[in-house]
Parts: C-alpha cells; structure tokens; sequence
C-alpha cells in the first residue's frame, strides 16, 4: 500500500485539514483503486465499502464521478453502491451504465423505465446486452438515437420479436434500418421487411427526383422488391424460415403470382409448395401431393383454390421435371435450374426472348393474366 496511487497518511491529513472537492475527488479515486486491485484485508475491504456509500451522498459531483469512474470495471462494488451511481446525474452515471457487472437484468429493465436518452445509449451500448434489456430499451424509448445504439451494437441479444418492434417504431429511419440490416444473420421475416423498406425509399425517390409516373415507378419497385426478397431463400433457409416468410408476405398482401413464379424459377420447391398451401388454406403436406400428382387434375384444382393464373401450371410442371433432374444447391445451381427451366417453357409463348432476362419473363407471363394472389 505504499505505491504512490494508494491513499496515504498525507492525503487523509489533507482531507483532514483541506477538505476541498478536489482533494475528495482523489481520495476516492485512490480508494477505488486500491479496492479494485484486491490486495486489502477484509478490515479494509469493509472500510473501504463505507467510504464509498458516503461519497456516494457527496454534494460534488467531480467526487461521485471520480468514484464512478474508478468503480465502472469492478464486479466486486457493492449493490447498492453501483446502484446509487447508476441512477445520478450522466456525468456520474453513464460509465457504471455502460460497463458495471454489477448491475442486473432487473436493474438495467427498471432504470431504463426511468432515465433518458443518455442513459438509455449507455445501456444500450453495453457488452452483451441481454434479449430482455434489449426488448426494455426499445418498449421504453423514443429516441431513434437510443434504438440505432442498440442494433449497432453487435453483441446485443435481438430476438425476431424485438427486431419487429424496432421495424415498427423506427422502421422508416435510415438511421436505424441500415444498421439493422448489417448485422450478421438476420431472420428471413426481418430481412424482408427492410427489403419492402428500402425498396418503397427508392420508388418514391423515382417518382419526386425523376421523370416518372408513379405506375411505372410501382412497376420497378414491386420487380426490385421480388427479386430481393427471393434472394433471402438462399443457402441456409430451413423450412421453419420459408413458412415465416410466407405468413409475413401472405399477412402482408405481398404473396404474388409473380413472386411465387419468380421463387420458383431460382427452384425455390419448398417456397413454392409452401405458398400455395398458404393461398389454398390446406396443409403443406396436401398441397405437396397435389403439386407433385402424376395426373392433370391435382395442380389444375390447386391452382384454382390459390386463384393463379393459369399460364403458370405449365411453369410449375417444367419446374417439377427440371427439380428431378438435379439438386438446387448453392447460387451456381440456382442460375443453371432458372436457365433450364426458362428454356423448357419458352414454347409457352408464340415469339421467343432472351432466356437470360428473367425480369422479361415473368412481366410476359404477367401481362397473360392480371390476376394476383393474396
């Protein structure tokens, strides 16, 4: 204890003597740290612990700040300590917000319901923030800046159903939306919906900022909206990932033909027979079989109960041949199952195009028929 940072028989003397904010200030900083380094007997540990719960009360805040500072890394304050600083002014607060273990869920949940947005961004800028502080955060804020904290922050637990609270409450804020969208393994329903955010941005965008009517500029936004939200179906989209999907597009009026059509050119089988199932309000199971009959009848009644056009029975049936013929696995054969698909159905049509453009494609089979499921 005899290292110069510790406090010494001088400084006491000078709180003694000289009890200015200054001289308070260092003292519990050197009495934080010397706590914090666990080298005193447990006479002085017990001292020390009531020195902090009267400097807590100290009318300076350059004192409960220097006490705070020195304390934010130590998991061994006591409670009630890490408490009453966490709940003062920022200056005193924010770093045991940020960094202090000591603090609990239950802690962190009630003094979010209370504090500000200063507050609420050190919290939220925290390691490791819990699903249920997460969820706190963002019942309790309204502050766009707390919300963009929080989904930046990498480490932070953010269940689906929080990410859609978030989408609800700031989904039109760049601010909040773009780094949302960076974050690594988003759920397939919540990537969706800022496909649907950021494609309504760039169509509005045409419309005020270009010479373009609003049907035209619908026209791209709804094809650029397809194609994003297919290419979420890639590698690694499980069946309970597809069916979310479904219901959220289904709920959402945005289930098209042409979407459905478009899934099922990239050979999206269990998008496609999921959909379906969805449209026609039968399991997946019997919508399976009746896809999947040899027979004419199943797919021609199906279609009819999904209320799809019927140009696209002749797509699924060259869609079901070309699945049986290889394994629709990674983006390369994703491209090849489209190029060969396209290129059995293009005697559909009385003139021929460009098997390649895709977006052709589906607008050609689209002008056959303006019916649309939802």
């Amino acid at each position: 204890m005899s290292q110069e940072q510790d406090l010494n028989k001088t400084d006491v003397e000078k709180l003694l003597l000289d009890p200015t904010p200054e001289n308070r200030a260092k003292a519990a900083e050197k009495v934080s740290l010397q706590f914090s380094r666990g080298s005193l007997t447990d006479k002085e540990r017990a001292l020390a612990e009531d020195i902090f719960k009267v400097m807590v009360q100290d009318a300076e805040v350059r004192v409960r700040q220097a006490l705070s500072q020195s304390l934010k890394d130590n998991p061994e304050v006591p409670h009630d300590v890490a408490i009453a600083l966490a709940s003062d002014v920022d200056d005193v607060s924010l770093p045991m917000l940020e960094f202090s273990e000591v603090l609990t869920d239950d802690d962190l949940v009630e003094l979010i319901a209370t504090q500000h947005p200063e507050q609420q961004k050190a919290i939220a800028r925290r390691e490791n923030v819990s699903s249920t502080v997460a969820d706190a955060i963002i019942e309790n804020s309204e502050d766009e800046d707390v919300v963009a904290t929080l989904v930046s922050n990498e480490s932070a637990h953010l269940t689906e159903g929080t990410m859609d609270k978030v989408l609800d409450k700031f989904g039109e804020s760049e601010k909040v939306n773009a780094p949302l969208a960076e974050r690594g393994q988003l759920p397939v329903t919540i990537a969706e919906r800022l496909v649907t955010l950021v494609s309504e941005k760039v169509r509005d965008h045409l419309v005020t900022h270009h010479e373009m009517s609003s049907d035209m500029a619908m026209d791209l936004f709804l094809s650029a909206r397809e194609r994003a939200t297919v290419s979420l179906l890639s590698d690694g989209s499980d069946a309970l990932d597809v069916q979310g999907l479904i219901e959220q597009l289904h709920s959402n009026g945005r289930l098209t033909s042409t979407l459905i059509f478009r899934a099922l050119c990239m050979g999206d089988m269990t998008f496609f027979e999921a959909a379906l199932a969805k449209l026609a309000g039968i399991p997946n199971a019997n919508a399976y079989q009746l896809i999947h009959d040899r027979g004419q009848l199943g797919m021609e009644a199906l279609f009819e109960k999904c209320g799809l056009p019927k140009n696209m029975i002749a797509i699924a049936r060259a869609a079901i041949s070309v699945a049986k013929d290889m394994v629709v696995n990674g983006m390369e054969e994703r491209e090849r199952f489209r190029h060969c698909m396209i290129e059995r159905v293009l005697t559909q049509f009385e003139d021929g195009f460009d098997p390649d453009n895709l977006d052709y494609f589906i607008a050609k089979l689209g002008g056959n028929s303006t019916k649309t499921a939802a």
